[in-house]
């Protein structure tokens, strides 16, 4: 199937920048995605670079094991090598959007981690294989339709809710993110998501 190349320097290059600015305020507060001080410095290179830190190694791992089992597909089945980094930059950027109208006047919030992106190489894939299994926690087998009709309809609560940093918003706004351009680039793959729809698969070993 080839190298995923361009999803193992995404890992790559993201760890370590996180790894440089774990426990690094000084970094953190230079790459943060911070609507409020945006707003006023035009630093728009936050909506970019907040997909490079995470707050601690288990947000780390989770999105970049995510990323390395999904991204490939994106890389080596879905796009080409350019298009997909192109997809993965614009995820960041396009699932922040909301966020940032939403909280350009709050000081409090603030938010950092790959999870728009990754939320859309995740939706892309499954546009590919919606029955393809998943584990929650590497353990729970799920279809991955139905983890990401879960994980929309949570991410849509939580960011309703809005009680915490977390960004829940660039969840769900990189899921349909990641939808929205499989299916303009690739507009021969809705017809195939709706064929295998249609014939479910079940692979819970």
């Amino acid at each position: 199937m080839g190298t995923p190349v361009v999803t193992y320097i995404i890992i790559a290059f993201t760890s370590l920048v996180s790894f440089i600015s774990f426990n690094n305020t000084a970094n953190i507060n230079k790459l943060i995605f911070y609507p409020y001080e945006m707003k006023e410095t035009k630093e728009w290179f936050r909506f970019i670079s907040h997909g490079l830190i995470h707050a601690d190694f288990t947000h780390l791992l989770f999105n970049m094991l995510t990323l390395y089992f999904f991204g490939q597909y994106c890389e080596l089945l879905l796009f080409s090598k350019s298009m997909y980094v192109i997809f993965y930059v614009s995820a960041l950027v396009a699932a922040s959007i909301p966020d940032y109208f939403k909280n350009q006047n709050n000081p409090s919030y603030r938010s950092l981690g790959a999870s728009g992106a990754v939320a859309a190489v995740l939706a892309s894939v499954v546009l590919l294989a919606p029955w393809q299994t998943l584990r929650i926690q590497y353990i729970i087998p799920i279809p991955a339709i139905v983890y990401l009709v879960i994980y929309i309809g949570y991410s849509a609560y939580m960011d309703r809710k809005g009680n915490d940093n977390i960004g829940h918003g660039a969840h769900l706004w990189g899921t349909l993110y990641g939808i929205a351009f499989t299916l303009i680039a690739k507009p021969g793959l809705f017809q195939y998501f709706i064929e295998q729809l249609q014939h479910p698969q079940f692979n819970f070993r």
